[in-house]
């Protein structure tokens, strides 16, 4: 197979807008959005990132001309069925997809549509992309993390380090990716949650310990139900978590902290609702998960309590 060269986004939020400056940058890729209806409209002016403008071209599902080398995925889980056939004609037979969104199950979604062939198992740790108005920030591009699917040929793996290191976006494959999948679950489920309930920002978890406790907590429900699934997470993962927090932005904000300030849905229900499923399914007792989940599916009903 061929190196990838064309690199077509699904989804212009923060992480997408921030991954398509990315491979602008790089010179040596064709980067594209593919959208519609005011999406589309939406796109056509470019996005700006970092205080600079990217003019990147932006298709209709029924204007695609050509399959792409590699779809990035970078949706909210609420959109990505309704998304799907966007893409339908961009998938050739040396398409590789890669999805960076939270949660445990995008990978499936993708894959009971397309293949998992055509799939890498993801997790994108570190990079804090913002939404500022029409504008994009983010300071750290942190690093993709993935390996296969039981369906993924080498080659794709080895095309899709090679693109992603060319790309200037650092990246790692693990022994064990469904391992790499639970601890940002587990991340996921500490910070993106209690940065939502505290309104607070990724400086105020490096500075205060009852913040981080809050987190924690959260996160040690995840930790207990790991074995239950045959995951292996332990407190030793807790500790690389901070290494990560420790170098992120002070100012920066999770995602789910701006869709709370933004009054939009939330991604809770992948989240908390998942370790309280997982936790009737297991056993396990999960009594700050399912409070958490109470508290922001208020905050999502009523935007000015999120203020």
């Amino acid at each position: 197979m061929t190196s990838i060269r064309k690199v077509t986004i699904l989804g212009a939020g923060a992480m997408g807008a921030a991954y398509a400056a990315i491979f602008c940058e790089a010179a040596d890729f064709e980067v594209s959005f593919v959208a519609d209806g005011w999406r589309y409209e939406r796109l056509k002016r470019g996005v700006t990132v970092n205080g600079r403008h990217y003019p990147v071209a932006v298709v209709r599902p029924d204007e695609a001309a050509a399959p792409a080398d590699l779809i990035l995925v970078a949706l909210k889980h609420h959109h990505l069925t309704g998304a799907l056939p966007l893409i339908e004609g961009l998938v050739g037979d040396h398409t590789l997809i890669l999805s960076v969104m939270n949660g445990l199950e995008s990978e499936e979604m993708i894959g009971a549509v397309y293949g998992l062939g055509k799939l890498v198992y993801a997790i994108a740790v570190g990079i804090d992309a913002m939404r500022e108005g029409e504008c994009f920030t983010y300071a750290n591009r942190g690093r993709i993390i993935f390996g296969p699917t039981p369906q993924t040929g080498a080659g794709r793996l080895a095309r899709l380090g090679e693109a992603l290191t060319r790309g200037g976006i650092p990246n790692q494959m693990p022994d064990d990716i469904r391992r790499a999948m639970w601890w940002k679950f587990m991340i996921n489920v500490g910070i993106n949650q209690a940065s939502a309930v505290l309104r607070a920002p990724y400086g105020v978890f490096q500075n205060s310990p009852d913040a981080r406790a809050l987190m924690e907590m959260l996160m040690a429900e995840v930790i207990a139900l790991a074995p239950k699934a045959g995951v292996d997470l332990t407190v030793k993962d807790l500790e690389e978590w901070g290494k990560v927090l420790s170098g992120l932005a002070p100012q920066g904000k999770t995602s789910m902290l701006q869709d709370i300030e933004a009054g939009n849905k939330t991604e809770v229900e992948i989240f908390a609702g998942k370790v309280v499923a997982l936790g009737e399914q297991y056993g396990v007792p999960t009594p700050v998960n399912a409070a958490v989940l109470h508290i922001i599916k208020v905050l999502e009903r009523n935007p000015a309590s999120g203020k």
